[in-house]
């Protein structure tokens, strides 16, 4: 339907068929957010076994295949999906059946619409309209991501108590007290980040990172809040209870919460782990490494040398996108680097480092960033 202005003047859209285009804008948004989640979370699959065997110098992975076709072990991810369809869906006697069927949905459910306040690029411009590659702009972006970060903690305690398994249960409050002693710390830490940048915005907290220190040194979280990125980065390795801080699972341990899951039950909590491993990616770029940020470019062009050489802006879009996936790709194989290489704590050592050390360091975070911008406005 359309809506006639003066005659002569190009008839403009109506106000239902505007609507209509941002709903269909929007669910673009989100089916690339999760197709790119989704596949990532996928590959790291594959990644981490082949990375290890580099590591370890052995081959890794590489029996699966289709029509003899090997390509490294990259189908080895398709294997394990239908294995995992393919498995008996085993429910423990005496087990909750409805909370034990929920715990792995929300577990995977609030680590995926998480990404949904994250940028992945700057805005894009299709018919002097403005659309910014990011699911929900929110004012309060980072409150809302550590809002759906803490309740995905109800799936892990949920199968463990849902279980009729007390090892299982004992999985499940080790969970617990993980994710909220190192949320706190990863919370406190970042308060330096808004203080910087000045916005609980992401997006806005990105490009105030595209501003540049001393004249030529780009503004990145790393670079204004170093020690605040060292303990982020730790915090977040303990929120995907992954080496060295997977005592929740601790398989040599028999305490895993989910022990008594099997099928596609167990495979979206293996899932759970790796879109956990892309959020903190993801999230340490975007606060400290610039996000889409690429150095002296911006939306006019490439700036070097005082001057401006002018670049197509589909073009920029494109390689601020690229820019955000590669950062988010190096941390994850960061992160993986460090999941084969580090021990695994022991309960009292993860408590310890949590709170008597990662917390005081970060409060004391806050306080040197109040004193530096208070002597810099004055």
């Amino acid at each position: 339907m359309w809506e006639y202005g003066n005659p002569g003047e190009p008839a403009p859209y109506s106000h239902t068929f505007l609507k209509r285009m941002d709903f269909t804008i929007e669910v673009v948004k989100v089916a690339v957010v999760l197709f790119g989640v989704l596949n990532l979370a996928g590959l790291l699959t594959w990644v981490e076994r082949k990375q290890s065997a580099v590591m370890q110098d052995r081959i890794g992975a590489n029996r699966a295949s289709i029509f003899g076709i090997r390509a490294m072990g990259l189908f080895h991810p398709l294997a394990d999906a239908a294995k995992l369809i393919l498995k008996e869906d085993f429910v423990p006697e005496n087990a909750d059946r409805i909370l034990h069927t929920l715990a792995p949905f929300a577990a995977l459910f609030f680590a995926l619409i998480t990404f949904a306040a994250i940028p992945f690029g700057d805005a894009l411009e299709i018919n002097g309209r403005e659309i910014d590659l990011q699911v929900a702009d929110l004012n309060v972006g980072i409150l809302y991501i550590f809002a759906m970060m803490s309740m995905g903690v109800y799936g892990v305690v949920l199968a463990g108590w849902s279980s009729n398994n007390k090892y299982s249960l004992l999985g499940g409050l080790r969970a617990s007290s993980q994710m909220i002693s190192y949320e706190i710390t990863m919370g406190v830490s970042i308060m330096g980040v808004i203080m910087v940048y000045n916005s609980l915005n992401l997006q806005d907290i990105v490009r105030g990172q595209g501003d540049l220190l001393l004249g030529f040194i780009p503004k990145w979280g790393v670079l204004t809040q170093p020690l605040a990125c060292l303990l982020f980065m730790t915090a977040a390795l303990a929120e995907t209870k992954r080496i060295p801080f997977d005592l929740p699972e601790g398989e040599s341990e028999i305490i895993g919460y989910f022990t008594e899951y099997s099928g596609m039950k167990f495979g979206m909590f293996f899932m759970t782990d790796f879109v956990e491993t892309v959020l903190a990616a993801a999230l340490t770029t975007t606060l400290f490494f610039g996000g889409w940020q690429i150095p002296y470019l911006y939306r006019d062009g490439l700036h070097l040398f005082g001057t401006v050489f002018p670049l197509p802006p589909l073009l920029i879009v494109v390689l601020q996108v690229l820019a955000f996936t590669l950062k988010v790709a190096f941390f994850c194989w960061f992160l993986m680097l460090i999941r084969w290489t580090l021990p695994r704590f022991r309960y009292d050592q993860l408590m310890r480092l949590g709170w008597k050390m990662m917390l005081p360091l970060s409060l004391l975070n806050i306080f040197v960033t109040g004193v530096v911008i208070m002597l810099l406005n004055a």
